[in-house]
């Protein structure tokens, strides 16, 4: 099988294709052919090895783990015996998070662990392209923040992978949502079911005073102390970056404050139990259309390093998708925006869902 590797920290650069022994599904395990992965922030800290923590799990020195990407999805290649709740064939996607190695053409995955049938009406694409921002967004917002209907919830980054996956999972609870994001990314952002969006390059929503009861900081640019005096009085502040200041604010606030805390949790890091537990509220949203996945592009196995790129750049609305074993289509449900379009087109590939 093709596998994608580096085996040096550096620029996108690095990533280059090479063949692989092809793994064998074990006892209760479930070998996948993948047709379509993600690059996201964690390949590009662990392909980059920046910020430095990174390497505390990465490898210290040099790469560890060759093969980045944990989010898949493909077609059940072979099962391994006492197999039960797949076979050869079925439609799969899942993660093998906090493991990596998805960026392959076969992983294996323990039957029991966070996989699952991909949902009717989506494509590999689609499917891959809601695993992160959904694992990541829904421990925070439900476990974390414990978003209940009437509040209101700032997500900051909200075109994002992660951002776009909590705006809906906001709405799905009950909260009004506020997204910030740059004005190209707004009617998207509203589409997700955002009552409010803020331009990031025009107003700063730390302006605000005792307003938000929760302030999702997906992408990690705000601190507590600059958010503190926008959340209300017993209003809690999430962050999805970690840096001393959090970490040490998080057990303060937490033990000693009696109103506005600050908060992280390392959703990668979750047990597999958990995360396979939420699968199935996954699929129950996207099936509902409670839950879209955001593309932002489908890149070729062999552009992996442009996939990188556009991670690098800052600038993506949703995943960027990597097609694998074959160049996954777009479906209608897939909401995307096209990069450089002032707006979502309703043409590929910058194509956006009813």
């Amino acid at each position: 099988m093709r596998t994608a590797v580096y085996e040096r920290y550096g620029p996108p650069e690095v990533m280059r294709l090479q063949q692989a022994a092809d793994p064998v599904a074990g006892e209760g395990e479930v070998l996948v052919r993948v047709e379509a992965s993600t690059v996201g922030a964690s390949d590009s800290a662990g392909r980059s090895g920046t910020p430095r923590f990174a390497r505390l799990f990465f490898g210290l020195t040099k790469p560890k783990h060759p093969v980045l990407g944990s989010d898949f999805a493909g077609v059940v290649e072979r099962i391994g015996p006492g197999v039960s709740r797949f076979a050869p064939g079925d439609r799969v996607f899942g993660t093998l998070a906090p493991a990596m190695g998805a960026h392959a053409e076969l992983v294996t995955i323990a039957e029991h662990g966070p996989i699952a049938h991909m949902p009717d009406g989506l494509d590999a694409a689609g499917a891959v392209a809601t695993v992160d921002g959904f694992l990541t967004a829904l421990p925070f917002l439900r476990d974390v923040g414990r978003v209940r209907p009437g509040q209101r919830v700032l997500v900051n980054g909200a075109s994002g992978t992660v951002g776009s996956a909590a705006v809906q999972l906001a709405r799905h609870f009950g909260a009004h949502v506020v997204g910030v994001c740059s004005a190209v990314h707004e009617p998207l952002v509203r589409s997700l079911g955002a009552e409010h969006v803020i331009d990031y390059t025009h107003d700063d929503f730390t302006d605000a005073r005792n307003t938000y009861d929760v302030i999702f900081d997906a992408v990690g640019k705000r601190s507590f102390g600059a958010c503190r005096a926008a959340l209300t009085p017993h209003g809690i502040y999430l962050t999805t970056v970690p840096s001393a200041a959090i970490m040490l604010q998080w057990p303060l606030t937490r033990w000693f404050s009696r109103g506005r805390r600050a908060a992280i949790t390392f959703t990668g890091l979750r047990d597999i139990r958990l995360k396979a537990a939420d699968l199935p509220l996954l699929v129950e949203l996207i099936e509902s259309g409670a839950f879209v996945p955001v593309i932002d592009r489908v890149v070729a196995f062999d552009d992996i390093a442009d996939a990188h790129r556009r991670v690098d750049s800052g600038h993506k609305a949703g995943s960027v998708v990597v097609a694998i074993s074959q160049v996954p289509s777009a479906k209608p449900a897939s909401r995307q925006v096209a990069p450089g379009d002032s707006a979502p087109s309703d043409s590929a590939p910058g194509e956006v869902a009813p």
